[in-house]
């Protein structure tokens, strides 16, 4: 098994577990780190023994509290742009277009590139004492990571104006009243909840919920007909076993054994 410097993980019961490790430094985003999540999602993206994926952070602080500042200070405009098109290679072509569930329990602050791939992945859930905000305007920057794209999406433009403007943080009970993170939970249960979650997903049909996630994205892409995309998968699934067998069940008042 690979062995990471600023990441733990392991595969349990269906689950990958993925732990940004660097407790010293809140768990920032450094560029090492960033090799490494690449990895490590490749890995379970591809691995079938994994059916989803739970992204959190070290210790009872911080779930990642942003990107390393310290690696910002000699950077080139060319060196920055790409910079910014690695994370959102990243985030976008592996965790939010993984086709396996990948949950972001935010144990703690999720701030800036933090919270940008807490954003990126398909649910988030919050223990009570995370804090999460885009401060990038106090560094005279903006959200490079896709959080500028994805926020408004998720909250709606004129929160997401008034939260990358202002640089402001919200407590978890706030990122809950605004539909940035779908549940709120004591940090004891945060995992257990995550696993929940995804407990019941493996219920259900394994290339169901993989087509789900792919056209639930398309509605976000603009190079991509989201209404198509959806019929062609509808199309699609109904020549699979899963569909066979799910129907099966039904009218047979069972519960559906996939795959």
């Amino acid at each position: 098994m690979t062995q990471y410097s600023n990441l733990k993980y392991e595969v349990k019961n269906s689950i990958g577990y993925i732990v940004i490790h660097r407790e010293s430094q809140m768990n920032a985003l450094n560029q090492e780190t960033l090799d490494e999540l690449q990895d490590i999602f490749k890995h379970f993206n591809s691995d079938d023994h994994v059916r989803g994926i739970i992204l959190t952070g070290s210790g009872a602080k911080a779930f990642v509290a942003g990107a390393d500042i310290k690696e910002f200070t000699d950077l080139t405009v060319i060196q920055a742009r790409w910079l910014s098109e690695r994370g959102h290679i990243i985030f976008s072509d592996l965790i939010e277009a993984s086709p396996k569930p990948v949950i972001a329990a935010i144990n703690g602050y999720a701030l800036g590139g933090g919270l940008e791939m807490a954003l990126a992945c398909h649910m988030r859930i919050a223990s009570e004492n995370a804090k999460m905000g885009l401060p990038e305007v106090s560094l005279g920057l903006i959200p490079g990571y896709g959080g500028t794209q994805r926020l408004p999406a998720l909250i709606g433009k004129g929160r997401a104006m008034q939260m990358i403007l202002t640089g402001d943080m919200v407590d978890a009970q706030r990122a809950y009243e605004i539909g940035l993170v779908n549940e709120v939970v004591p940090q004891d249960n945060l995992i257990s909840r995550a696993e929940e979650i995804l407990q019941k997903i493996f219920t259900r049909s394994r290339v169901a919920v993989a087509h789900a996630i792919k056209v639930i994205n398309a509605a976000a892409d603009q190079e991509q007909n989201g209404d198509k995309v959806e019929m062609d998968a509808f199309g699609h699934l109904f020549g699979t076993e899963d569909f066979k067998e799910g129907v099966s069940a039904f009218l047979t008042k069972r519960t559906p054994k996939f795959d």
